[in-house]
């Protein structure tokens, strides 16, 4: 059987900006922003979507997977799914506006 690979394109590499307390944070050290990305996404495919949707020049990609984890309703379990975020570091001078998004 032969295995097929899913090509990420650009418009579904990156899902959402990850607005919480820990990311806003981060980005109030320097130019930082944090998305919530495909989970098949590599560091190369997501600094280009960066570059290309925001039209700014990234000089460092992170990327962080984040596990499922359990959860339990009464006697009911299941779980909350994973998914895969990344820091995006920016060139200095520029920002991308999040609010407008």
């Amino acid at each position: 059987m032969e295995k097929t690979t899913l090509k990420t394109e650009k418009w579904n590499v990156l899902i959402s900006p990850c607005i919480t307390e820990k990311a806003v944070g981060v980005s109030s050290l320097g130019n930082f922003y944090v998305f919530k990305v495909n989970g098949d996404a590599n560091k190369i495919e997501i600094k280009k979507a960066v570059e290309d949707k925001y039209k700014v020049n990234v000089i460092q990609v992170r990327t962080v997977s984040i596990p499922r984890k359990k959860v339990r309703r009464g006697r009911v379990e299941g779980f909350k799914p994973g998914y895969k975020k990344a820091i995006i570091k920016l060139k200095e001078g520029q920002k991308i506006e999040m609010i407008s998004q």
